[in-house]
């Protein structure tokens, strides 16, 4: 998806008290950037900010923090979380948002943070070209490192429209040491609550399209796998197939 460049972020955001613009002085220490010691849950890839809007203001016993890339989107999160705290007449207190490069994460985060709960909300699927699943925020690349901040038995919720991402996406997480512990292929069938929509999910579930939802726990204990040079199972065919062997 292509955002438009938006000139008032980055000034509204450098204004806004719960947002974050150093995030890597903070590595090792985001539980103090909050007034209340409570579970820590982590949303990659927060996109304009709908789930996390109504998923922080809901759940004041839990402290939050929404990542996405571009500033020109963060902006809009800003806004709608800003939006929905006041219009629930409460302080933005157990919530901080910041843009970074996901695939670089643990620049900003390490062991010392103990993050509960991570959120996958409709990531870009990559599967345009084989070659290009490495850049899945589900791919062991970075599941490998979300390992190193994760509790033991933390779980990621993961949801998305597109069914080969979240096909393809399972073997990644069983190699990556994580436990399946639901899934459905139809999450509003399903029935699944509380299911915090936001405006994507909404604009795919109108179009007819099933909303894939999982939950993995993190199992204790060292993953034997290089995530690098680490491949799915008929992987190499595919490429063949494809004739999209060539190295990137």
């Amino acid at each position: 998806m292509r955002i438009r460049r938006k000139p008032w972020a980055r000034p509204e955001l450098a204004e806004c008290p719960f947002c974050i613009d150093d995030p890597e002085n903070h590595i090792g220490h985001w539980h103090e950037l909050f007034p209340k010691q409570q579970p820590l849950h982590l949303e990659l890839g927060c996109g304009k900010g709908g789930f996390m809007a109504q998923k922080a203001v809901s759940n004041p016993d839990i402290n939050f923090i929404a990542v996405d890339i571009k500033s020109d989107i963060l902006g809009l999160t800003k806004r709608n979380i800003e939006k929905s705290y006041e219009e629930a007449g409460k302080e933005t207190d157990n919530v901080r948002i910041f843009a970074y490069d996901i695939e670089r994460i643990l620049q900003v985060f390490d062991s010392n943070d103990v993050v509960d709960r991570i959120y996958i909300n409709f990531c870009n699927p990559w599967t345009k070209r084989p070659k290009y699943a490495k850049r899945r925020l589900t791919h062991p690349r970075q599941l490998m490192q979300y390992r190193e901040f994760l509790v033991d038995g933390g779980e990621i919720w993961f949801k998305t429209d597109d069914t080969a991402l979240f096909t393809e996406s399972l073997p990644y997480f069983e190699a990556c040491g994580f436990e399946l512990c639901y899934k459905t292929e139809d999450l509003h069938a399903a029935g699944v609550k509380p299911n915090y929509i936001s405006e994507h999910e909404m604009k795919f579930t109108a179009l007819g399209v099933p909303i894939k939802f999982a939950r993995f726990a993190k199992k204790p204990g060292k993953v034997d796998i290089d995530p690098v040079r680490w491949v799915m199972p008929g992987a190499f065919a595919k490429l063949r197939e494809d004739g999209d062997t060539e190295e990137e």
